[in-house]
């Protein structure tokens, strides 16, 4: 078990090595943020929209408030914003709504748009 000596003496030794470069850690203006995609929902005449709201609780964790106001936006303008991702998590969020829909009969379709 180590003692706080011990771990005083590791927190010096990482910071010193940091400061020198010395560490193999990647300085904060070497490391890049990975960029941000959109997944969407398109509207359909078939999906209904109690589905679409049980998607978006679901898959994409929203309140049952922001569900329902992203279903609107679909409804009523073609297309809502489901969620903001990286390129992975985006693509396999898509890939479970359209698993989810299909096992429902739904054609529901959604797509991934960059930031």
């Amino acid at each position: 078990m180590l003692t706080h000596g011990h771990i005083f003496a590791i927190i010096i030794t990482m910071e010193d090595s940091f400061y020198e470069g010395e560490s193999g850690i990647a300085l904060a203006d070497d490391v890049q943020v990975p960029p941000d995609y959109k997944v969407i929902l398109l509207n359909d005449d078939y999906t209904t929209k109690d589905f679409v709201v049980h998607i978006l609780k679901q898959v994409f964790n929203k309140t049952a408030a922001q569900a329902k106001q992203i279903m609107e936006d679909v409804h009523r303008k073609g297309s809502g914003v489901a969620g903001i991702y990286t390129y992975d998590i985006a693509a396999s969020r898509a890939q479970m709504t359209i698993n989810l829909a299909r096992k429902e009969g739904f054609p529901l379709r959604c797509e991934i748009e960059s930031c």
